[in-house]
């Protein structure tokens, strides 16, 4: 059992190399184990893919947990993938991420943009242009100033984290503006309490998305579950090998999706917003909900996995340009850059986490500080999240 969790990270080292990740870093991977390890995996010959499955084949044999075993189900089925098999993209994402994937009805959709029109301010033209009209009259410009806005929002989401589980002294979180990416933003912890949010200067940023994009990108995010599980897990060899492609980012997504909303219940964001940003910027008040706004937000990152439905089935980019612009209230630019990260891939199921897992999270863990601490501090599955209600995607974006 000693060699199991070396034979593990070799394993998501070989995989990920052969998806395009360096040894150490990017594509499916986030890896902080024996540097070893990794300079073994980048230096030898690629190994092929059937042998990698044969490899995650043995490995589930002598799984030490169900956590283990589910996320060496992952990589074997990536495994098969890249050695050809093709199976359909429900049955797909749910050898990788432990739960079925689902197309939504537009019913679902046109929930959420009913709730845009009630939040959004009131104006001529159809709803996509009324959103994108408030999304520029948040704007901030230039762009160059964000690092120190996203420094205050950072000292707030980690003071309101730390009242919901203890955080280390001494922890530095940076902005980064970065061009060439295709995110909008990311969070990156770094180790030794460091960690980077990275935005994306070639996208407009809109204020009002500040603390939405702050705590799921760092506090109680992606930043305070790599960081507090390192330090909850050093025992765990495993934990140091996180591979993406898995159940356990499925609640990653998904507890990044909520975490505004576990912060700042209500309109609590807003109300902070407009004290302690817009005025020095000149932004006003205009009777928008962004609770509201954002709720919607969340609901249509099922869109993202309507359109992987079709982009699997072959239907052609037109298909799917007009389904982003019809549904997610995208332009066509927009929707174009986004048809180029739905196509099927290896990571295809990726995808589904955002939904699914604020889906699934929701009802289980908004309000309930006990649970967040779970998530930020234990390895879990989505089956360990039971909620004992149906989820509602439609419900009052202020109450579970």
């Amino acid at each position: 059992m000693t060699e199991w969790p070396r034979d593990y990270a070799m394993l998501a080292l070989r995989i990920n190399r052969l998806i395009g990740g360096a040894a150490l870093s990017g594509g499916v991977l986030i890896y902080r184990g024996p540097e070893e390890w990794g300079a073994r995996a980048g230096s030898e010959p690629p190994a092929a893919p059937g042998k990698l499955a044969d490899d995650a084949e043995r490995l589930l044999e002598s799984a030490p947990t169900p956590y283990l075993a589910a996320h060496v189900r992952a990589m074997r089925a990536v495994a098969r993938y890249l050695d050809g098999e093709r199976p359909p993209l429900a049955a797909y994402a749910r050898e990788c991420l432990g739960l079925e994937p689902r197309r939504l009805p537009e019913e679902v959709f046109e929930e959420a943009h009913a709730e845009l029109d009630a939040a959004l301010p009131k104006g001529p033209g159809p709803l996509a242009d009324r959103l994108r009209a408030w999304q520029a009259a948040h704007t901030l410009e230039p762009i160059e100033r964000l690092p120190a806005l996203v420094a205050k929002a950072v000292t707030e989401t980690r003071a309101r984290t730390n009242a919901i589980v203890p955080l280390p002294e001494g922890e530095v979180v940076g902005c980064r503006l970065v061009e060439g990416v295709s995110f909008h933003g990311a969070g990156a912890y770094e180790g030794e309490l460091r960690s980077t949010i990275h935005i994306n200067k070639a996208i407009p940023y809109n204020l009002a998305d500040l603390l939405y994009l702050v705590a799921h990108e760092g506090h109680p995010g992606h930043i305070a579950e790599s960081m507090l599980k390192e330090l909850h897990l050093a025992d765990r060899r495993d934990q140091e090998v996180r591979f993406m492609v898995s159940p356990s980012f499925v609640l990653s997504e998904g507890l990044g999706l909520l975490a505004e909303e576990i912060l700042f219940p209500g309109d609590e964001a807003q109300v902070w917003l407009n004290r302690h940003i817009f005025p020095d910027l000149g932004i006003r008040s205009d009777g928008s909900d962004f609770a509201a706004i954002h709720h919607a937000k969340n609901v249509l990152w099922g869109v993202w996995g309507n359109v992987a439905f079709l982009a699997d089935e072959g239907r052609p980019d037109a298909d799917l340009v007009a389904y982003l612009t019809r549904w997610a209230l995208y332009s066509d630019e927009e929707a174009g850059r986004a048809t180029g990260l739905l196509k099927p891939s290896p990571t295809s199921p990726y995808i589904f986490g955002y939904f699914h897992g604020w889906e699934l999270l929701r009802p289980w863990a908004a309000r309930r500080a006990e649970r967040v601490r779970r998530l930020l501090t234990e390895q879990l599955l989505p089956a360990d999240v039971t909620s004992g209600a149906e989820s509602d995607p439609g419900a009052d974006p202020r109450g579970t």
